[in-house]
């Protein structure tokens, strides 16, 4: 398995080197200059304009530029930020965990739900309640996530008053951040000695709204591809032996049916990590969420090289390593694709 997992990693480097050019000369083709948008009425003296361009390294050719930036990338450091002057890995990891915490509840919501309707639109195949699912899931597939965001928001924030708007929690507690997960934080935090359960719950209600934004689509495809999978076990010659024995419909659909449709199942869970990542752009910018995708946004409008092509490189690492490690797992648990 290590060896089959280190060839699966020599395969990805191409893939991330194509991935560091593009997020290298997108962001320099978009209109705008940083140096100008730091400057702003300063910019009209050229003198200081250029000296602010040979300062940030922008007045080298592109392909020094790139080079630079590829090979202090090799060694983990992305360079500094052009507006906050902080180290781009120390702004991402400070961000990282608000993203990984919503994107973990969004997974959760889509697993409890998803999983379940899959398995009872595959029991009840073409009836009422099998189109009703899987329409349903189509539906929330279909739904852009920028719309769906906003309509939770006019529904249960400004008709209904259930939940807040934006942010991780209320302004109204002070928590110390110790792992920088919200949840666990203000559960370790010591207000909870003095004002009881009161910050865990502001921080639930401020997830709720992101996590069913952002887990709506993977729901979809979970509840698809349950439902896709138990009907093809469903059908297998030792599911029949099994009912033929007298197995109870519990057994064979829950132990028999479920524990070999679920290979499938886990590769596309693990595969869902980058569709999580891709929502929390959009759903940490209408959600105010302060994530690695809100930062990513805001660094597109100032211009932030540094931080875009950090960002995009770090995401993009993780995504492809987590693809491999799934790939491996899926070889795994399955020996006929061993050789």
């Amino acid at each position: 398995m290590l060896k089959v997992f280190l060839q699966k990693m020599t395969h990805l480097i191409p893939t991330l080197v194509g991935v560091s050019i593009l997020a290298f000369v997108l962001p320099r083709m978009v209109p705008g200059d940083p140096v100008m948008l730091l400057l702003g009425e300063r910019g009209a003296d050229p003198k200081v304009y250029q000296e602010m361009q040979a300062a940030l390294g922008l007045d080298q050719p592109m392909y020094k530029q790139y080079f630079t930036f590829m090979k202090s990338a090799v060694t983990g450091d992305m360079g500094n930020s052009i507006i906050s002057k902080r180290t781009v890995t120390s702004e991402f990891f400070d961000r990282f965990p608000a993203t990984l915490e919503l994107g973990m509840a969004a997974l959760a919501f889509a697993f409890t739900v998803g999983i379940p309707f899959g398995i009872f639109a595959a029991v009840r195949r073409n009836s009422f309640w099998d189109y009703l699912l899987m329409g349903g899931s189509l539906l929330g597939y279909s739904m852009p996530i920028f719309w769906w965001g906003l309509i939770l928001i006019l529904v249960f924030s400004v008709s209904l008053g259930w939940t807040p708007v934006s942010g991780r929690m209320s302004v109204m507690y002070d928590i110390e951040s110790w792992t920088g997960f919200m949840l666990i934080d203000t559960l370790q935090s010591s207000v909870i000695k003095e004002e009881g359960f009161a910050p865990f719950i502001s921080a639930v209600k401020h997830m709720f709204l992101p996590a069913i934004a952002m887990g709506t689509i993977p729901l979809a495809v979970m509840a698809r591809m349950t439902r896709s999978s138990m009907l093809e076990v469903l059908g297998e010659d030792y599911i029949r032996t099994a009912k033929a024995k007298g197995a109870s419909p519990y057994i064979v659909v829950w132990h028999h049916a479920l524990r070999n449709a679920l290979i499938p199942i886990v590769t596309v869970a693990g595969l869902m990590f980058g569709s999580i990542i891709t929502g929390a752009i959009l759903t940490e910018t209408i959600f105010s969420w302060p994530g690695i995708g809100k930062w990513l946004v805001a660094s597109i409008n100032a211009r932030d090289y540094p931080v875009i092509q950090g960002g995009v490189l770090f995401i993009a690492t993780m995504i492809v390593v987590i693809n491999a490690v799934v790939d491996v797992i899926y070889i795994w648990v399955n020996p006929k694709l061993r050789s």
